[in-house]
């Protein structure tokens, strides 16, 4: 099968469009959390992956946004992001958020959104953080989320290495264990504003990672007129 496994679209509609346009043809879009949250169009995302059946996990702002995860931790523009998402939020798009499970297990891969000892807050950003989640999960392979960037740590005996793929960069799967990032499709923090995902072949048993151009300029836009934090409507034009 081939997956396009996507994580953090945070309300964006044209980078997951852009995305999944990108990475088709595919079997499955599997998503890892905070699908809502900081972009102007969190009703047309939940809607645009419902009607593609996607699966996947809920992040802290979507559990945030369903009022199950205070913001006491959240920065002020992001408190700020999430109380106007929430006044948006339509009965369909509660009803679907809700229904998102923090852990899924689909055949050798574990989906969370932060790690997999902490699913909704941990970022796994160090090797030390990821050699510390390696037993944590029973399947080959887990799939986060959560830091906006494109990673790869594979365990390699006690050791743990990291990767940080580029764009088309291609990576093998085997008999190692590896904790793998897809980076974020609606705001990506690694210095490049494209839009990131990653697609999954499972016959294969290899990944690919993708940046992809979108309307930056027409999400900006939309985020403005809907009086977001100006450092949200600007950080989507530097990608960090």
């Amino acid at each position: 099968m081939r997956i396009a496994v996507l994580s953090d679209i945070h309300g964006n509609l044209p980078a997951l469009e852009a995305v999944v346009a990108e990475l088709r043809p595919f079997d499955e879009i599997w998503q890892l959390g905070d699908v809502v949250g900081y972009g102007p169009q969190p009703n047309e995302v939940v809607a645009f992956l419902a009607a593609e059946k996607a699966r996947g996990v809920r992040g802290n702002h979507d559990a945030a946004a369903v009022g199950e995860l205070d913001t006491d931790s959240f920065n002020d523009d992001a408190r700020a992001a999430l109380e106007w998402t929430v006044g948006e939020l339509s009965s369909t798009t509660v009803a679907w958020l809700r229904n998102l499970p923090e852990r899924v297990e689909i055949d050798e891969f574990t989906l969370v959104h932060g790690s997999p000892r902490d699913p909704t807050w941990e970022y796994v950003y160090a090797q030390s953080i990821a050699r510390a989640n390696m037993s944590r999960f029973k399947t080959q392979h887990c799939l986060v989320g959560h830091t906006h960037v494109p990673l790869a740590y594979r365990q390699n005996g006690s050791r743990v290495e990291p990767t940080q793929p580029d764009d088309r960069t291609v990576l093998e799967l085997n008999e190692r264990r590896s904790i793998l990032n897809p980076g974020s499709v609606g705001q990506p923090r690694d210095g490049d504003r494209r839009a990131c995902g990653m697609l999954l072949d499972t016959e294969r048993m290899s990944l690919e990672w993708r940046r992809i151009d979108y309307p930056i300029e027409r999400v900006q836009e939309l985020m403005a007129k809907a009086g977001l934090p100006a450092r949200l409507v600007a950080r989507l034009g530097y990608g960090l």
